[in-house]
């Protein structure tokens, strides 16, 4: 009797766990799909917030927090404001420093980390190039040495490799070598689920599109 009373037990378990994971699925690709879609700054801010409640109510799991940054990253990119961009700059390291903290050496959470010191770069290279231009390829060349078969992280290590060779005018030779890489990659990625991140593409495109 106690073994049968255990059995039902364990399928009843297993049967919640499987529809939270559904529940968690659903959610999640919804607010990515809002997130990578995003015409306006209130539908962004939108899927930040859900990616924050859901993190906050999912303990582990990394991707809710990965996107959140993701979508604050998007913030910052839209912004013109330097204040305002580095307030959403400082939100996206926040998340993400919360997602390694649940899924250590991840190559996708590290190359987000750099994408944050890139854009941080960006805003003014002369005065932040050299501290957070640094800090971005050390990122991006630890995220290719953690997973050399993600293409996020070698399609950003090829666009911080182009700007420096545009700005220090150098040979651009090796970014364009990531580059092509990278997309050759982005046609072969398979994504382990419906939640993990699959962007990128189109970035090696436009890289391409400089390279002669």
């Amino acid at each position: 009797m106690k073994t049968k009373i255990s059995i039902l037990f364990l399928l009843f378990s297993m049967g919640n766990v499987m529809a939270d994971d559904a529940k968690y699925t659903e959610t999640m690709t919804k607010n990515i799909a809002l997130v990578y879609k995003a015409e306006t700054t209130d539908d962004l801010i939108q899927a930040v917030n859900m990616f924050n409640r859901v993190g906050t109510a999912e303990k582990n799991k990394w991707e809710p927090f990965y996107y959140e940054a993701f979508g604050y990253i998007m913030l910052a990119n839209r912004e013109q404001d330097i204040v305002k961009k580095d307030a959403f700059l400082d939100q996206a390291k926040i998340a993400v420093d919360k997602a390694g903290e649940i899924r250590t050496n991840e190559s996708e959470i590290v190359a987000l980390e750099g994408f944050i010191s890139m854009i941080r770069a960006s805003v003014d290279p002369l005065t932040r190039g050299q501290q957070y231009s640094g800090l971005a390829m050390q990122s991006f060349d630890k995220a290719v040495s953690l997973n050399p078969e993600n293409p996020r992280a070698l399609v950003l290590l090829a666009r911080m490799q182009l700007g420096m060779a545009q700005f220090f005018n150098s040979s651009t030779t090796e970014p364009c070598t990531n580059a092509r890489q990278a997309l050759e990659k982005f046609t072969t990625f398979k994504p382990e689920s419906q939640v993990v991140p699959v962007w990128g593409k189109g970035l090696a495109e436009s890289i391409l599109k400089d390279c002669k």
